[in-house]
């Protein structure tokens, strides 16, 4: 195997700040899908899942709760 010389970096993921990520998470919740937020912000769906994701379990304290479809539920309300 031998090293690219062009000096790019393997590691080609993008970064997001916090700004990006908290006004990200706002247009999902107003928006109508995710998925729509996703597009229009160029980034992935999956991408967005974690960060809401994240979000939730930051806020009950516990990815087991996150994870409760009642929980999920009660928040969709």
């Amino acid at each position: 195997m031998t090293a690219k010389k062009n000096g790019a970096s393997p590691d080609k993921r993008r970064k997001y700040d916090e700004a990006f990520k908290t006004e990200a998470l706002r247009l999902a919740s107003e928006s109508r899908s995710t998925q729509a937020a996703a597009r229009q912000l160029g980034i992935s769906p999956k991408l967005l899942y974690r960060w809401q994701q994240a979000q939730l379990v930051a806020e009950v304290g516990s990815e087991e709760v996150a994870r409760d479809p009642e929980v999920r539920a009660l928040r969709a309300d």
